[in-house]
């Protein structure tokens, strides 16, 4: 019992690294898009694209992966998934047009598929009341997007931009070795699950319950990525603060988000996912609603003079609000893995693999949305007007839910103590009048 509980501290602690790893690749367009705008006169939309370019990938990859971890050696997978990377960070120094950085932001997608590929490893090494807090460790492998916004810009400065793609290569390669070398191997009772057939990983998700999740990881983790892409740039346009200064304010939220996601892990397995889920949407749509507010300007006619007002969210109250919705997302992207868990234990592959592709394609379809509703309406803060618009669905699919079960336990209540038969009974018993 010892050793297998050594041996789960192991698989966690390099399976967390190698997500860190991988996350760190798959958000290294954070970094490089800011100065790849500048080059070629991106505009919003086009911008939005590039970033997203690497998380479509990610995500439409991570549902078949998924089903492959199912039948696969999960560990196996990984270092395969690793070593597809190298190519095209080799690469990365000869890229020079729009469509090249599009078309290498893809394959560095790749890297999104590390976090399935991961929860299927370390799922089976940890009894049911321990999933939350080896899952949030685990997710806080995050903080890789943290290394990409301190580790690029610093190699960028010292040796040049090109030389950013081959030191991630070699990073990458050290640890596909370690990871060879260091990760346990699943065991025999693990490689069981093979025997199942496809359909038996493919059933639940006819369930409602699977998309209703991936829509609450559309927000938790999807606008968590979209705001880490986008938020460099929306530094240096709103605030007009240096480079250095937004990659660092960036790195903030990201390293505060992720770092906290292990917390939120052992708050869902104490005190349940669904209420992490429900006070962290609260509190995101409170901080949402702050952030949407755009800079205004406004004259009140009084009885002797006008008053002038002008309100607007300073750089210490928006970086402030930021970081309470990155803590509560960490808390959140913890606690949909806890549900998950708690329905569907036997399925994390295929469950997990299609909540994680919702949540990712989140990271895709916002940033390209943001930038879309800036060169629209023509205000930065629409980026976080559309986030509160997300949310509020969020909140009212979750209500719903929560009222639609309620609705049924009073039900299945009321049948198991024959109250709807007496009712009719009764009613039956009633004289006319």
């Amino acid at each position: 019992m010892q050793y297998t509980q050594q041996l789960a501290g192991r698989v966690l602690i390099f399976a967390s690294a190698m997500f860190a790893a991988n996350f760190s690749v798959w958000t290294l367009y954070a970094v490089l898009g800011v100065e790849v705008r500048e080059q070629l006169d991106l505009s919003a939309t086009e911008y939005g694209i590039l970033l997203a370019a690497p998380i479509l990938s990610g995500a439409l990859l991570r549902f078949p992966a998924g089903l492959l971890v199912e039948y696969f050696s999960a560990k196996k997978l990984i270092l395969l998934q690793m070593l597809l990377l190298l190519p095209v960070l080799l690469l990365l120094p000869y890229i020079e047009s729009y469509g090249e950085h599009l078309l290498a932001g893809l394959w560095l997608g790749i890297s999104g598929v590390s976090f399935v590929l991961g929860i299927r490893y370390i799922t089976p090494w940890f009894e049911r009341r321990q999933q939350g807090t080896a899952m949030g460790i685990f997710g806080a492998g995050n903080a890789g997007a943290a290394i990409t916004l301190a580790l690029a810009p610093a190699i960028q400065n010292w040796l040049g931009r090109e030389w950013i793609g081959p030191i991630y290569a070699v990073g990458i390669l050290l640890m596909v070795v370690l990871f060879e070398f260091c990760a346990p191997e699943e065991t025999r009772y693990m490689r069981s699950r093979n025997k199942a057939k496809i359909q038996h990983h493919l059933r639940p998700l006819m369930q409602i319950k699977v998309w209703r999740y991936g829509l609450y990881y559309y927000f938790v983790f999807g606008s968590f990525l979209a705001l880490l892409l986008w938020l460099p740039n929306y530094y240096l346009a709103v605030y007009e603060v240096s480079t250095q200064v937004a990659m660092a304010l960036t790195l903030l939220f990201v390293a505060l988000s992720s770092s906290l996601r292990a917390l939120g892990g052992w708050f869902a397995d104490r005190y349940g996912a669904r209420t992490v889920n429900w006070s962290v949407f609260w509190t995101c749509l409170v901080c949402l609603f702050f952030l949407s507010y755009p800079p205004t300007s406004m004259t009140i006619h009084g009885v002797e003079r006008d008053v002038h007002l002008n309100i607007e969210v300073g750089i210490e109250l928006f970086t402030l609000l930021l970081l309470v919705i990155g803590i509560a997302q960490g808390f959140g992207r913890a606690s949909v893995y806890k549900a998950l868990h708690d329905n569907f234990p036997a399925h994390m592959g295929s469950v997990g693999g299609t909540v994680a592709t919702i949540g990712a394609l989140g990271g895709f379809t916002l940033p390209v949305l943001f930038g879309i509703a800036q060169d629209l309406v023509g205000i930065h803060s629409a980026a976080f007007m559309l986030l509160y618009g997300v949310l509020a669905v969020c909140m009212l699919v979750m209500y719903l839910a929560i009222q639609r079960e309620q609705y049924q336990q009073r039900l299945t209540f009321a049948r198991q103590n024959n109250f709807l038969h007496e009712d009719a009974s009764t009613s039956a018993a009633l004289p006319d009048r």
